[in-house]
Protein backbone atom coordinates (compact mmCIF):
# COMPACT_ATOMS: atom_id res chain seq x y z
CA UNK A 1 0.00 0.00 0.00
CA UNK A 2 1.72 3.14 -0.88
CA UNK A 3 1.28 6.76 1.10
CA UNK A 4 -1.13 7.65 -2.03
CA UNK A 5 -3.01 5.18 -2.01
CA UNK A 6 -6.66 6.12 0.47
CA UNK A 7 -9.43 4.83 1.89
CA UNK A 8 -11.49 2.43 -1.25
CA UNK A 9 -14.70 4.11 0.58
CA UNK A 10 -15.37 7.26 0.53
CA UNK A 11 -16.59 9.12 3.69
CA UNK A 12 -20.30 9.47 2.93
CA UNK A 13 -21.20 13.15 4.93
CA UNK A 14 -24.11 14.80 4.98
CA UNK A 15 -23.90 17.71 2.51
CA UNK A 16 -22.50 20.79 4.79
CA UNK A 17 -21.04 18.29 6.70
CA UNK A 18 -17.43 19.98 8.55
CA UNK A 19 -14.71 17.63 10.08
CA UNK A 20 -12.64 18.64 13.20
CA UNK A 21 -9.85 16.83 14.55
CA UNK A 22 -8.60 17.08 17.99
CA UNK A 23 -4.95 16.63 17.29
CA UNK A 24 -2.79 15.01 19.79
CA UNK A 25 1.39 13.69 19.22
CA UNK A 26 2.28 11.83 16.64
CA UNK A 27 1.00 10.98 12.74
CA UNK A 28 -2.20 9.56 12.86
CA UNK A 29 -3.91 13.41 12.78
CA UNK A 30 -1.44 14.13 10.21
CA UNK A 31 -2.72 11.10 8.17
CA UNK A 32 -7.03 11.55 9.24
CA UNK A 33 -6.18 15.25 8.29
CA UNK A 34 -4.85 14.44 4.79
CA UNK A 35 -7.61 12.16 3.67
CA UNK A 36 -10.47 14.05 5.11
CA UNK A 37 -8.89 16.83 2.85
CA UNK A 38 -8.62 14.38 -0.30
CA UNK A 39 -12.04 13.56 0.10
CA UNK A 40 -13.58 17.13 -0.11
CA UNK A 41 -13.77 17.65 4.04
CA UNK A 42 -10.65 20.47 4.38
CA UNK A 43 -10.65 20.07 8.04
CA UNK A 44 -10.28 22.49 11.18
CA UNK A 45 -7.61 20.89 13.53
CA UNK A 46 -7.87 22.05 17.14
CA UNK A 47 -3.83 21.60 18.05
CA UNK A 48 -3.84 20.54 22.06
CA UNK A 49 -0.91 22.33 23.18
CA UNK A 50 2.18 21.01 24.14
CA UNK A 51 0.58 17.73 22.72
CA UNK A 52 1.54 18.11 18.76
CA UNK A 53 4.74 16.62 16.83
CA UNK A 54 3.96 17.31 13.69
CA UNK A 55 2.94 21.04 14.00
CA UNK A 56 4.57 21.81 9.92
CA UNK A 57 2.12 19.59 8.37
CA UNK A 58 -1.46 20.19 10.54
CA UNK A 59 -0.48 24.38 10.52
CA UNK A 60 -1.43 23.84 6.67
CA UNK A 61 -4.79 23.28 7.68
CA UNK A 62 -7.52 25.98 9.16
CA UNK A 63 -6.36 25.83 13.05
CA UNK A 64 -6.57 26.76 16.08
CA UNK A 65 -4.61 25.84 19.46
CA UNK A 66 -6.26 24.73 22.51
CA UNK A 67 -4.81 24.22 25.96
CA UNK A 68 -6.01 21.16 27.68
CA UNK A 69 -7.36 23.04 30.69
CA UNK A 70 -9.31 24.93 28.42
CA UNK A 71 -11.36 22.81 27.26
CA UNK A 72 -14.06 23.74 28.36
CA UNK A 73 -14.30 26.28 25.52
CA UNK A 74 -14.20 23.46 22.94
CA UNK A 75 -18.04 23.38 22.18
CA UNK A 76 -17.97 27.07 20.97
CA UNK A 77 -14.60 26.84 19.48
CA UNK A 78 -16.18 24.15 17.43
CA UNK A 79 -19.58 25.85 16.93
CA UNK A 80 -18.30 29.01 15.46
CA UNK A 81 -16.20 26.89 12.62
CA UNK A 82 -19.38 24.82 11.85
CA UNK A 83 -18.08 21.37 12.32
CA UNK A 84 -19.95 18.58 12.49
CA UNK A 85 -17.88 15.67 12.93
CA UNK A 86 -15.12 15.40 15.55
CA UNK A 87 -12.12 12.66 15.31
CA UNK A 88 -9.95 12.23 18.19
CA UNK A 89 -6.49 11.72 16.90
CA UNK A 90 -3.24 11.46 18.31
CA UNK A 91 -1.96 10.79 21.80
CA UNK A 92 -2.52 13.05 24.94
CA UNK A 93 0.05 12.26 27.45
CA UNK A 94 -0.14 14.94 29.75
CA UNK A 95 -3.07 14.56 32.79
CA UNK A 96 -5.01 17.87 32.36
CA UNK A 97 -4.37 20.05 36.22
CA UNK A 98 -8.29 19.55 37.28
CA UNK A 99 -8.05 23.00 39.61
CA UNK A 100 -6.57 24.67 36.59
CA UNK A 101 -10.16 23.76 34.27
CA UNK A 102 -11.24 26.60 33.31
CA UNK A 103 -15.13 26.31 33.50
CA UNK A 104 -17.65 27.32 31.43
CA UNK A 105 -21.17 26.55 31.05
CA UNK A 106 -20.57 23.59 28.65
CA UNK A 107 -18.32 21.94 30.88
CA UNK A 108 -19.88 22.35 34.16
CA UNK A 109 -22.54 19.47 32.81
CA UNK A 110 -19.69 17.02 31.99
CA UNK A 111 -17.28 18.15 34.95
CA UNK A 112 -18.38 15.29 37.50
CA UNK A 113 -17.65 12.96 34.58
CA UNK A 114 -14.54 14.22 33.80
CA UNK A 115 -13.55 14.14 37.31
CA UNK A 116 -14.38 10.29 37.58
CA UNK A 117 -12.39 10.21 34.35
CA UNK A 118 -9.41 11.19 35.84
CA UNK A 119 -9.51 9.84 39.47
CA UNK A 120 -9.79 6.37 37.43
CA UNK A 121 -6.36 7.53 35.85
CA UNK A 122 -6.86 6.41 32.30
CA UNK A 123 -6.88 8.62 29.01
CA UNK A 124 -10.84 8.63 29.50
CA UNK A 125 -11.02 12.12 29.39
CA UNK A 126 -11.48 12.71 25.49
CA UNK A 127 -14.09 9.85 25.70
CA UNK A 128 -15.95 12.09 28.49
CA UNK A 129 -15.77 15.02 26.51
CA UNK A 130 -17.05 13.04 23.04
CA UNK A 131 -19.79 12.24 25.29
CA UNK A 132 -20.78 15.59 25.95
CA UNK A 133 -20.25 16.40 22.62
CA UNK A 134 -22.76 14.09 21.26
CA UNK A 135 -25.10 14.95 23.51
CA UNK A 136 -24.65 18.68 21.69
CA UNK A 137 -24.94 17.51 18.54
CA UNK A 138 -21.67 16.82 17.14
CA UNK A 139 -21.09 13.05 15.79
CA UNK A 140 -17.45 11.30 16.61
CA UNK A 141 -15.87 9.94 13.82
CA UNK A 142 -13.08 7.55 14.49
CA UNK A 143 -9.93 8.04 12.81
CA UNK A 144 -10.52 4.48 11.37
CA UNK A 145 -13.38 5.68 9.23
CA UNK A 146 -11.80 8.29 8.03
CA UNK A 147 -8.38 6.71 6.86
CA UNK A 148 -9.41 2.88 6.81
CA UNK A 149 -6.02 1.68 5.35
CA UNK A 150 -4.70 2.34 8.46
CA UNK A 151 -6.42 -0.49 9.98
CA UNK A 152 -4.24 -3.84 10.31
CA UNK A 153 -5.03 -6.32 8.30
CA UNK A 154 -4.88 -9.99 9.23
CA UNK A 155 -2.59 -12.57 9.19
CA UNK A 156 1.28 -12.12 8.85
CA UNK A 157 2.24 -8.75 7.11
CA UNK A 158 6.18 -8.71 6.76
CA UNK A 159 8.04 -11.17 4.67
CA UNK A 160 9.18 -12.71 7.94
CA UNK A 161 7.06 -15.02 9.80
CA UNK A 162 5.93 -16.01 13.90
CA UNK A 163 8.25 -19.22 14.23
CA UNK A 164 6.49 -22.09 16.95
CA UNK A 165 8.08 -20.65 20.11
CA UNK A 166 6.87 -17.03 19.06
CA UNK A 167 3.56 -18.35 18.94
CA UNK A 168 3.85 -19.54 22.30
CA UNK A 169 5.53 -15.24 23.38
CA UNK A 170 2.18 -14.56 21.27
CA UNK A 171 -0.32 -16.77 23.43
CA UNK A 172 1.17 -15.22 26.57
CA UNK A 173 1.31 -12.10 25.75
CA UNK A 174 -2.25 -11.84 24.58
CA UNK A 175 -3.35 -13.05 27.74
CA UNK A 176 -1.52 -10.81 29.76
CA UNK A 177 -2.67 -7.69 27.42
CA UNK A 178 -6.22 -8.60 27.51
CA UNK A 179 -5.94 -8.78 31.50
CA UNK A 180 -4.41 -5.29 32.09
CA UNK A 181 -6.95 -4.04 29.45
CA UNK A 182 -9.58 -5.20 31.65
CA UNK A 183 -8.18 -3.23 34.19
CA UNK A 184 -7.99 0.01 32.38
CA UNK A 185 -4.13 -0.16 32.55
CA UNK A 186 -2.88 -0.28 29.23
CA UNK A 187 -2.96 -2.14 25.90
CA UNK A 188 0.12 -3.95 25.85
CA UNK A 189 3.10 -6.69 27.07
CA UNK A 190 5.83 -7.93 26.17
CA UNK A 191 6.56 -11.70 26.23
CA UNK A 192 9.75 -13.55 26.36
CA UNK A 193 10.31 -17.42 26.42
CA UNK A 194 6.73 -18.39 26.46
CA UNK A 195 5.91 -16.22 29.66
CA UNK A 196 5.05 -12.07 30.14
CA UNK A 197 8.20 -10.20 31.47
CA UNK A 198 6.64 -6.93 31.18
CA UNK A 199 2.94 -4.76 30.65
CA UNK A 200 2.65 -1.48 29.46
CA UNK A 201 1.57 1.34 32.35
CA UNK A 202 0.94 4.81 32.02
CA UNK A 203 4.44 5.15 30.01
CA UNK A 204 2.98 3.85 26.88
CA UNK A 205 3.77 1.31 24.27
CA UNK A 206 7.59 3.48 23.83
CA UNK A 207 8.08 3.02 27.79
CA UNK A 208 7.65 -0.34 28.18
CA UNK A 209 9.84 -1.37 25.21
CA UNK A 210 12.91 0.95 26.50
CA UNK A 211 11.90 -0.96 29.93
CA UNK A 212 12.02 -4.64 28.01
CA UNK A 213 15.88 -3.12 26.16
CA UNK A 214 17.15 -2.42 29.64
CA UNK A 215 16.00 -6.13 30.88
CA UNK A 216 18.08 -7.14 28.44
CA UNK A 217 21.04 -5.39 28.86
CA UNK A 218 21.00 -6.04 32.70
CA UNK A 219 21.11 -9.59 31.61
CA UNK A 220 17.20 -10.25 33.23
CA UNK A 221 16.75 -11.78 29.42
CA UNK A 222 18.53 -14.09 27.60
CA UNK A 223 20.68 -12.24 25.04
CA UNK A 224 19.58 -14.95 21.91
CA UNK A 225 15.91 -15.06 23.45
CA UNK A 226 13.19 -14.06 21.09
CA UNK A 227 10.17 -12.18 22.41
CA UNK A 228 6.81 -10.48 20.85
CA UNK A 229 5.47 -7.34 21.74
CA UNK A 230 1.15 -7.96 21.72
CA UNK A 231 -0.80 -5.08 21.52
CA UNK A 232 -4.86 -5.32 21.38
CA UNK A 233 -7.39 -3.29 22.29
CA UNK A 234 -9.22 -3.34 25.65
CA UNK A 235 -12.59 -5.34 26.27
CA UNK A 236 -15.44 -2.78 25.84
CA UNK A 237 -12.98 -0.32 24.24
CA UNK A 238 -14.88 2.50 22.40
CA UNK A 239 -13.00 2.14 19.71
CA UNK A 240 -13.26 5.90 18.01
CA UNK A 241 -10.13 6.71 20.14
CA UNK A 242 -7.52 5.51 21.18
CA UNK A 243 -7.23 2.52 19.02
CA UNK A 244 -3.88 0.34 19.83
CA UNK A 245 -1.29 1.83 17.08
CA UNK A 246 2.19 1.05 15.93
CA UNK A 247 4.70 3.16 13.82
CA UNK A 248 8.14 2.87 12.53
CA UNK A 249 9.11 3.84 15.87
CA UNK A 250 7.49 0.98 17.48
CA UNK A 251 9.60 -1.19 14.92
CA UNK A 252 12.85 0.05 15.80
CA UNK A 253 12.00 -0.07 19.47
CA UNK A 254 10.89 -3.60 19.43
CA UNK A 255 14.31 -4.33 17.42
CA UNK A 256 16.31 -2.15 20.08
CA UNK A 257 14.78 -4.52 22.43
CA UNK A 258 15.66 -7.63 20.55
CA UNK A 259 12.27 -8.71 20.06
CA UNK A 260 11.24 -10.75 16.62
CA UNK A 261 8.26 -9.80 16.00
CA UNK A 262 4.94 -7.48 17.14
CA UNK A 263 1.24 -8.61 17.12
CA UNK A 264 -1.58 -6.28 16.83
CA UNK A 265 -5.63 -7.24 16.69
CA UNK A 266 -6.40 -6.48 13.17
CA UNK A 267 -10.01 -4.75 12.45
CA UNK A 268 -8.83 -2.91 15.61
CA UNK A 269 -5.63 -1.36 15.35
CA UNK A 270 -3.50 1.13 13.57
CA UNK A 271 -0.46 0.98 11.43
CA UNK A 272 0.50 4.83 10.86
CA UNK A 273 2.82 5.26 8.32
CA UNK A 274 1.71 1.85 7.02
CA UNK A 275 4.50 1.33 3.93
CA UNK A 276 7.34 3.04 6.25
CA UNK A 277 6.51 0.70 9.32
CA UNK A 278 6.19 -2.53 7.07
CA UNK A 279 9.44 -1.72 4.98
CA UNK A 280 11.12 -0.93 8.43
CA UNK A 281 10.07 -4.46 9.77
CA UNK A 282 11.50 -6.27 6.70
CA UNK A 283 14.96 -4.23 6.79
CA UNK A 284 15.22 -6.04 10.85
CA UNK A 285 13.72 -8.65 10.01
CA UNK A 286 10.97 -8.46 12.32
CA UNK A 287 7.55 -9.64 11.74
CA UNK A 288 4.41 -8.16 12.36
CA UNK A 289 1.30 -9.95 12.46
CA UNK A 290 -2.31 -9.52 12.35
CA UNK A 291 -4.08 -11.20 14.95
CA UNK A 292 -8.18 -12.18 14.70
CA UNK A 293 -10.05 -9.40 16.11
CA UNK A 294 -11.19 -10.78 19.46
CA UNK A 295 -8.86 -13.13 19.66
CA UNK A 296 -8.67 -15.33 22.55
CA UNK A 297 -5.66 -17.16 24.08
CA UNK A 298 -6.07 -20.82 23.83
CA UNK A 299 -5.13 -21.99 27.39
CA UNK A 300 -3.21 -25.35 27.92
Amino acid sequence: MTKTERATTDLLLPPGSRVGIIAGGGSLPVEVAASAAEQGYPPFVIIMEGEVDRMAELSRYEHESLALEGIGSLIPLLRRHSVTHLVLAGEIKRRPHLLALRPSLSLLAVIPLVVKALARGDDGLLKVVARGLEARGIKIVGAHEIVPNLVAGEGVLTEAAPTKSDWLDIEAGLAAAKAIGALDIGQAAIAVGGRTIALEGIEGTAGLLDRAKLLRGHGRIAGRTRGVLVKCAKPGQELRADLPSIGPQTVDSAHAAGLAGIAVEAGRSLVLEGPATMARANALGLFVIGLPPGAEPHHG
